[in-house]
């Protein structure tokens, strides 16, 4: 009997080492160590052998059971990790594939798109870019750049207050001072960012995006602060702009002007009884204010190098949203805000 268990236990280690699947694996455990099959047959039976052959066959037939089962668990294990291996060769993903269907490609959004467009013009006329935090004292906001106590600016109605002493800035003005602080003249910079007013209309919102420009230096003239706003206004709008400045009014800055840019629309393609909606038929459209820095701004700095005597400097803002609606015929502010993918899809 002992040696009908040795050829048992050869042939289930050859064929369980040889299974190729977990299914003839499984096979293979019904067929050596199944109810029906051979070997416990064998530990059944152990009573009716003789005595002298009972203790020698009941232990190596149990030798061979817990051999058998420990080689089924291996090679189940063995076959898992296989079959796994095999199964993510199958699956791989090439992730370089376009989906299916195809998947559009994404784009920045058209207030993104103007943003880096401007900052592109200016960091080619030598500026460089500066930012500077939203929430603002009321020194930088309003008392350096030469707001008086009175000016309306400081109401209530038209800024967001903190405190009595903090606001949600109102222009990207306030780094002309932080910046002048914190380096001597030349300077040369443009401020992009957001802020806030208490406005909300078809041409307002409560948050917009505002690029301030400021050049410092000495013998810095009008001249060159219109002959930097045509450039930028070719860039922009087309090599065949040109510009125009009319006087105004501006706390920090003097004297003041409103920059116009000849209008971009191509007039020629109206009839002669529809207006151009862009400029109203003036042929200019207004896109900024600026000015030369106002002396009485240059005193809050003039111990970081800023003497007024010996230094001079213009100043821009621009609002980012008009811009873009001006350039891409928007016809209202807040379908840039709107998230509307009809919209949006147009530009990229």
């Amino acid at each position: 009997m002992t040696q009908r268990i040795a050829e048992l236990r050869a042939e289930a280690e050859a064929a369980i080492s040889a299974a190729a699947g977990s299914a003839e694996l499984e096979q293979l455990r019904v067929r050596y160590l199944g109810r029906k099959a051979e070997l416990p047959n064998i530990l059944r039976a152990i009573a009716t052998l003789p005595p002298e052959e009972r203790g020698p066959t009941g232990k190596a037939a149990n030798q061979v059971r817990q051999a058998l089962e420990g080689l089924i668990a291996q090679r189940s294990e063995q076959l898992a990790g296989g079959e796994l291996e095999q199964q993510l060769r199958r699956d791989v993903v090439d992730v370089t594939l376009p989906g299916a269907p195809p998947q559009p490609l994404g784009r920045l959004h058209l207030l993104t798109a103007t943003r880096r467009e401007i900052e592109d013009v200016f960091l080619g006329l030598g500026f460089r870019i500066a930012e500077g935090p939203e929430v603002e004292t009321v020194y930088y906001n309003f008392d350096a750049l030469n707001h008086a106590p009175t000016h309306p600016a400081r109401d209530r109605q038209d800024t967001f207050y903190v405190t009595d002493d903090v606001v949600l800035r109102t222009h990207t003005s306030p780094m002309q001072i932080r910046a002048m602080e914190a380096q001597p003249p030349p300077l040369y910079l443009i401020i992009p960012g957001r802020v806030y007013r208490r406005d909300n209309d078809a041409t307002h919102t409560p948050q917009f995006h505002q690029i301030e420009g400021l050049a410092v230096d000495e013998d810095i003239t009008l001249a060159d602060l219109k002959g930097t706003l045509l450039a930028f206004a070719r860039a922009i709008f087309g090599s065949d702009r040109e510009v125009r400045l009319r006087p105004h009014f501006f706390p920090f800055t003097e004297p003041s002007v409103e920059v116009d840019v000849s209008c971009f629309m191509a007039h020629d393609s109206h009839p002669p009884a529809q207006r151009c909606r862009v400029c109203k038929d003036t042929g200019w459209v207004e896109i900024l204010g600026s000015g030369m820095v106002d002396p009485n701004v240059f005193s809050y700095v003039a111990e970081y190098g800023y003497d007024p005597e010996k230094i001079q400097g213009f100043a821009f803002g621009m609002g980012i949203e008009r811009i873009a609606m001006l350039k891409h015929g928007v016809p209202d502010l807040r379908l840039l805000y709107d998230n509307d993918v009809r919209f949006l899809e147009q530009f990229g």
